[in-house]
């Protein structure tokens, strides 16, 4: 077993050991967490009479009242019967949502899980807190376009630059943080996309060859690190650091109102460090609304590249299988792969840049583009900015291989890599998050500001594809 592959024992179970168990707390807490504890604490502020004769923050206090769970017994357990009454039972569980009025019944794997779990005889080991989480909701689609359309007006009123002539590479510190970040100018032009059939680690869906017409936009120096992204993933922890910078009221409120992520149920570096190592494991979903949270924070529009401006802004001008020429011998320079890694990404900026400035375009981390993966689109993708619009959760496509990749050929400017669901398939969340690819530590995001400022409505598509959540049936790439 590789090395790489021990850095989520810390929080799963290995799949050879007794399967058939229920395991506390990657199966039932999460289901506790998202569903129960919000009621069922001292506090219980949504029932009626604020409070509750049920406390499921400890095993202590669960326990405590014996009707809650009994051991051995779910039939009369309330914990698992009030999860399966009626949707018009009184004392069905979850109950109504008091703001909305609608029932957030649990899936059937759920209940399940809950009544295999006191089969078993409700094991819940000592010393394990319970607290409540929120659970992942889609955001109203008329409240969303009024958001991006208040986000947009901002980034057209502070757009200066007019012309091509007018890109210079900048740095930008993030309104209410410390935390800056650098992007480079990315000419306009044409190139040809993909690989010829003579170069050595070729696949087929890299294929065939096509000249397409790029416009002008300026790229992350390096890769997004968690110093940026977790001022995004972490929404308490940053209205704290903002509020020494007295903010503008307007600009906290569309940073505040646009879709952030649940707290991780892990440590999303897997400790391989966070001061200025790039962030990882997020889903395409999560990249998108980073750049829109981004976007609202800076005035600037920002969102993930496509295929074809990734390729093109990785050759710089080039038609070799690697940004520096054609001989992987030289791989070492420019890029952290797994010959040199150590067992894990490496901060960012450290190896040379391509030709336009960019460090780290292949290597460190996969790197997230926009459109949706088919290893036949470039049969039909030449012309003027071609972007390939998800219609379904998997597959999308990764670009610049990884710390992780041992052969040369997975580094290649032309090498695609497809999504799968199986990347999350060890979250212990029911339903899987949409925030978190858990079992993607080689996966990350570079931004791409256009110099053309897109309408409203276009900004909302690159930011909101319609398709997050997982679609059980697709969980392999075409």
């Amino acid at each position: 077993m590789k090395p790489t592959r021990l850095l989520l024992s810390a929080f799963v179970l290995s799949t050879t050991a007794a399967s058939a168990a229920v395991d506390f707390v990657k199966d039932v807490q999460p289901i506790l967490e998202l569903n129960c504890v919000r009621c069922h604490n001292p506090k219980g502020t949504d029932f009626e009479d604020g409070s509750t004769d049920v406390n499921l923050e400890s095993k202590e206090a669960a326990f405590e009242v014996s009707s809650t769970i009994v051991a051995g017994k779910p039939d009369k357990s309330k914990l698992y019967t009030t999860t399966v009454l009626p949707d018009d039972a009184k004392k069905v569980m979850p109950p109504k949502n008091k703001a909305t009025g609608t029932l957030e019944r649990l899936a059937k794997a759920e209940t399940e899980t809950l009544k295999k779990w006191i089969e078993e005889g409700a094991n819940w080991p000592d010393g394990v807190k319970l607290t409540a989480r929120k659970k992942e909701v889609a955001t109203d689609a008329g409240a969303e376009a009024g958001i991006v359309a208040q986000i947009h007006a901002s980034v057209v009123a502070g757009s200066k630059e007019k012309a091509a002539g007018d890109m210079k590479p900048y740095s930008t510190t993030i309104p209410g943080s410390e935390v800056a970040f650098e992007v480079v100018p990315i000419p306009g032009g044409k190139f040809k996309m993909g690989s010829p059939d003579s170069e050595k680690g070729r696949k087929d869906d890299e294929g065939p060859v096509h000249e397409v017409a790029i416009e002008p936009f300026w790229m992350g120096k390096t890769e997004v690190t968690w110093n940026e992204f977790e001022l995004f993933m972490y929404p308490n922890e940053e209205k704290k650091l903002r509020e020494a910078k007295k903010l503008d009221p307007a600009l906290n409120t569309l940073t505040d109102a646009t879709a952030r992520p649940t707290q991780p149920y892990v440590e999303m570096s897997f400790g391989m460090g966070k001061d200025g190592f790039p962030a990882i494991s997020m889903t395409q979903h999560a990249a998108n609304k980073y750049c829109q949270w981004l976007s609202a924070k800076t005035g600037h529009f920002y969102r993930l590249p496509t295929e074809a401006e990734w390729e093109y802004a990785a050759r710089a001008g080039t038609t070799t299988a690697y940004p520096w020429g054609d001989d992987a011998a030289q791989i070492g320079d420019y890029a952290w792969w797994g010959k040199n890694a150590d067992f894990k990404y490496q901060k960012v900026g450290k190896k040379k840049p391509n030709a336009w400035g960019l460090h780290d375009i292949v290597g460190n981390v996969w790197e997230w583009t926009i459109d949706q993966y088919d290893a036949k689109y470039y049969a039909n993708s030449s012309g003027a900015s071609p972007w390939n619009k998800a219609t379904k959760p998997y597959p999308h496509t990764a670009r610049g291989g990884s710390w992780d990749d041992e052969d040369p050929a997975r580094l290649r400017i032309a090498a695609r890599k497809p999504s799968s669901a199986d990347w999350k398939i060890q979250d212990p969340q029911l339903p899987k998050s949409i925030w978190y690819h858990t079992d993607a530590q080689w996966l990350g995001m570079r931004l791409v500001r256009p110099l053309k400022v897109p309408t409203a409505a276009e900004m909302q598509a690159y930011w909101n594809s319609g398709v997050e959540k997982d679609d059980p049936n697709l969980t392999k790439p075409e």
